[in-house]
């Protein structure tokens, strides 16, 4: 699901959908999220005074707290398909718009490749200094991701070849996702690895539950347009 919004449609927007400030990191950065059955996360990540925005759905409150932390940088696209207002925010900002990049040069980011196919082009981010991982897609906290009793899960398209490689060799103190609210403390890495490592036995159980989470999400968009 995309929506592209510019400002004069936030608020309309906001009457529909509650967005909301988490994952406070305090000067180092914050996340917002909008709650719709998608619950699609954007990220500020803030150091030395500059600032760079992950995969952002626009929300004004949420630019203006991260012009209050720092010169804005860029505009960061870790999926292919994850359009969501990255390019109308960076125009804003006046920033470059760098999608699924190889590197951040100057920039206290290592760039992880997560999976390189025609269809599905994903990096993540490592940031060692904070421990903070950063992952748009292949790792969610959501309904569709997580099953029951588990902090975290692999996408479904991915369980049966998740993506340990990439990922499985950091310990985050901060796990940020693309869907969902973000782990931290002891949670993060232990919700990591506790995804990575039990994707496909999780997989008959999510799949069942993927019926009922589509038609919650139908009901909610219906009470949606309905006002």
């Amino acid at each position: 699901m995309t929506h592209s919004f510019g400002p004069e449609a936030t608020a309309a927007y906001a009457r529909h959908v509650e967005i909301r400030f988490c994952d406070d990191r305090g000067a180092h950065g914050f996340s917002w999220i909008v709650d719709e059955p998608a619950t699609r996360t954007s990220h500020v990540l803030a150091s030395d005074g500059r600032v760079w925005l992950v995969d952002p759905v626009r929300y004004e409150p949420a630019l203006e707290r991260a012009r209050a932390l720092g010169e804005p940088v860029a505009v960061l696209q870790l999926l292919d398909r994850h359009n969501r207002d990255c390019a109308g925010v960076a125009s804003t900002l006046g920033v470059p718009h760098l999608v699924v990049p190889d590197a951040l040069p100057d920039s206290p980011f290592a760039v992880i490749r997560v999976r390189q196919t025609t269809r599905w082009r994903e990096v993540a981010l490592w940031w060692q200094a904070e421990r903070t991982l950063v992952v748009a897609e292949a790792i969610g906290t959501n309904g569709f991701y997580a099953p029951p009793g588990h902090d975290a899960g692999v996408h479904l398209l991915l369980r049966l070849s998740p993506p340990r490689d990439a990922l499985g060799a950091f310990p985050p103190e901060h796990l940020l996702v693309g869907h969902g609210d973000g782990l931290h403390g002891s949670a993060a890495a232990s919700g990591l690895r506790d995804a990575l490592g039990h994707a496909r036995k999780g997989l008959p159980r999510i799949a069942l539950r993927v019926p009922a989470l589509a038609l919650d999400a139908a009901r909610r968009r219906h009470r949606s347009a309905d006002g």
